[in-house]
């Protein structure tokens, strides 16, 4: 069985939890800017308008134009397959009759972006298709099973997120040995572009900024690219970094300090500062099992760090990761109004999350770790090696 097929075995047991009788993606030109479900349940383009419907009793239709037909078939997931040539609407109206769902699932989210595929003029479309049916009262949100498809990862998915961890642990690796006082922000990040070149993985999100690399306190910290600043002897080095590997993504950050001239050891703050977030960190992760809220284990991290007594960090402590750095769902963060619900979203079994509190020393630079952490039945695991000892070049 292939991953689409896994992951519609999966919707369908997800439609079965939440009482929804039919799922339907609906697309068209996806070059121009798919829907983002459509690497779980299809794994190819599609051109013409295009029904992809999944019944809670097991049937997996695609209504797609004939010259998209024998693609559909090729991906094993589809025992029926309907082609068109001149509209979807007869073919998809005698679909929606024949199973009478009382429920019409739709892609529409106002909280979690990758289950929003649907464009509003599609939605137009499906509307007046819909026109003088039953159907148009019984559209909901399809949110919940995106959430739940996308963040339940099958054995398969874990296997190939723990690989890329272990790609970008390696690559980091390389860096660290790499590095030297007088770099410039931008030759770190060359340097981990060749590796990735060499390896044959692309970058886990926008490659001018994968890495983020911050030389000491003058560098910005924040989705942005290199700059010249150079690495000096007496601060911290900070780098986010991750890779996209067959598909599917890592996002780990570590620090380096380089020690000043006449330095013997780590200066007290970088010392305690490190060491707070190692502590947050571990903390979290033995916090997190299944079915305590985001909010409750972003409390964990946040609140270890005021505690140790540092500013509060504006960020969430955390968001899934998968086939996108930000994989959509649930975020392990506070209840502030921009991120919506998605604080009170559930851990579950499969889900893996970021892990990623952080504190700023004005003399030195910013302290960042970020782990890649599996939720399982007995709590969290980590994917890869944790930072725990702070390295010093």
């Amino acid at each position: 069985m292939n991953l689409v097929q896994e992951k519609i075995q999966q919707a369908i047991q997800i439609l079965n939890e939440e009482g929804i009788d039919l799922w339907l993606t609906f697309v068209r030109e996806t070059s121009a800017g798919g829907d983002p479900v459509l690497p779980l349940i299809y794994g190819l383009g599609l051109t013409w308008e295009s029904a992809l419907i999944l019944t809670r009793t097991g049937q997996a239709i695609a209504i797609v134009g004939h010259l998209e037909a024998e693609a559909a078939h090729r991906t094993g997931a589809y025992p029926t397959v309907i082609p068109y040539h001149q509209a979807i609407r007869p073919e998809l109206q005698r679909i929606f009759d024949e199973i009478n769902p009382r429920n019409i699932a739709i892609n529409i989210s106002e909280d979690d972006v990758l289950a929003d595929g649907l464009t509003v003029g599609l939605h137009q479309i499906l509307l007046k298709y819909l026109e003088k049916t039953p159907f148009q009262e019984r559209l909901v949100s399809a949110e919940r099973i995106i959430r739940s498809l996308r963040s339940r990862k099958t054995a398969t998915e874990v296997s190939l997120v723990r690989s890329a961890v272990q790609t970008t642990e390696m690559i980091f690796s390389r860096t660290f040995d790499f590095l030297q006082p007088g770099m410039t922000e931008i030759q770190v990040s060359d340097f981990m572009h060749q590796q990735m070149r060499e390896l044959g993985v692309a970058a886990a999100w926008d490659e001018h900024n994968c890495p983020i690399v911050n030389a000491g306190p003058d560098s910005s910290v924040g989705h942005i690219g290199p700059t010249q600043l150079e690495i000096e002897p007496g601060q911290i080095l900070h780098i986010d970094f991750g890779v996209k590997q067959n598909g599917f993504c890592s996002d780990l950050q570590r620090v380096v300090y380089f020690l000043a001239p006449g330095e013997k050891s780590i200066p007290l703050l970088v010392k305690t500062g490190f060491q707070a977030v190692v502590n947050a960190i571990q903390k979290t992760v033995a916090a997190m099992q299944p079915g305590l809220k985001g909010v409750e284990v972003d409390r964990i991290a946040r609140n270890a760090l005021i505690k140790a007594g540092y500013p509060e960090y504006m960020y969430a402590t955390g968001h899934h990761l998968g086939r996108n750095a930000h994989d959509g769902g649930g975020v392990l963060g506070p209840l502030w109004e921009r991120y919506g619900k998605t604080p009170y979203y559930p851990l579950e079994v499969g889900h893996i999350f970021t892990v990623e509190p952080g504190l700023f020393l004005p003399e030195y630079g910013y302290i960042g770790i970020e782990e890649d952490v599996l939720v399982t039945e007995e709590g969290g695991e980590f994917l890869g090696s944790p930072q725990v000892e702070l390295l010093i070049k």
